[in-house]
């Protein structure tokens, strides 16, 4: 009994370590993104998630110590309640639809910088701002880089679907691409999960590795699609915090 609640205690301890490191990691990320790419007067899109908490933390530092002028466009709800309570000057792609830089996390990113993305639900329009910016630049820790989708991230590609269609979509795509779609469930509350848009998504667990730009095109074709959280071709730069606590960078590669 004893050796088996120390090996509980070992187990938790352990688990409370490499959970610090991932949020040093991400803190990391941030603040290397927000350092090298946020200059006075320019509009920013500001994305959704955990990493993000950190970047924003660090952008209201800069604009209180040198006086930035900042206007930022949230990506969800969650970024919105960020950038008020930061005290940063909120906007909407209405008054500015052409950004300087969108920041945001990733959920996988693989060897050409191509991202999976909507693990948190918001990944229409965190595509919609990331797509305005003339540089989209991401934020991730360790455990995010991978070489080919689905080494790290096992949830799937997520796909915003109009509620009426999830069944039909579903079905389209285990029989034109393999694999099972699934309808993501709420935790905390009966029924599925609804996004900020008012509809549902489906988790694509895909059983082999596919030409992501031809499939990502194919999906969007779907009667029923809103958007996938295949990001193709779109950051130009990543930051992954790392577990020794540097930062490495990756560029979009030049094919």
């Amino acid at each position: 009994m004893g050796a088996k609640s120390h090996m509980l205690q070992s187990r938790r301890l352990l688990s409370a370590m490499c959970s610090k490191m991932a949020e040093e990691a991400k803190r990391l990320a941030g603040f290397a993104a927000v350092d090298n790419h946020v200059k006075n007067n320019q509009a920013l899109g500001i994305g959704s998630g955990s990493t993000i908490v950190y970047a924003v933390n660090r952008l209201a530092e800069r604009v209180k110590q040198e006086d930035l002028h900042i206007v930022c466009v949230p990506t969800s709800f969650q970024a919105r309640q960020l950038i008020l309570q930061n005290g940063l000057v909120l906007s909407d792609l209405d008054r500015n639809p052409e950004l300087d830089v969108a920041i945001d996390g990733a959920d996988e990113v693989d060897s050409d910088l191509n991202l999976i993305k909507g693990g948190g639900g918001c990944l229409t329009q965190e595509k919609i701002v990331a797509g305005c910016a003339k540089t989209f630049i991401v934020i991730a820790d360790y455990r995010k880089d991978s070489k080919n989708f689905g080494d790290q991230w096992k949830k799937g590609v997520p796909i915003e679907v109009i509620p009426m269609a999830y069944v039909p979509v579903a079905k389209a795509l285990a029989s034109k691409f393999g694999g099972v779609a699934d309808l993501r469930m709420a935790v905390s509350k009966a029924g599925p999960v609804v996004t900020d848009n008012g509809n549902f998504l489906l988790d694509w667990k895909f059983d082999k590795l596919h030409n992501w730009s031809t499939v990502n095109t194919a999906i969007k074709m779907i009667p029923g699609v809103v958007d996938t959280g295949l990001f193709i071709g779109m950051a130009e730069k990543v930051y992954f915090g790392m577990e020794d606590g540097s930062v490495s960078a990756r560029e979009k590669p030049v094919h």
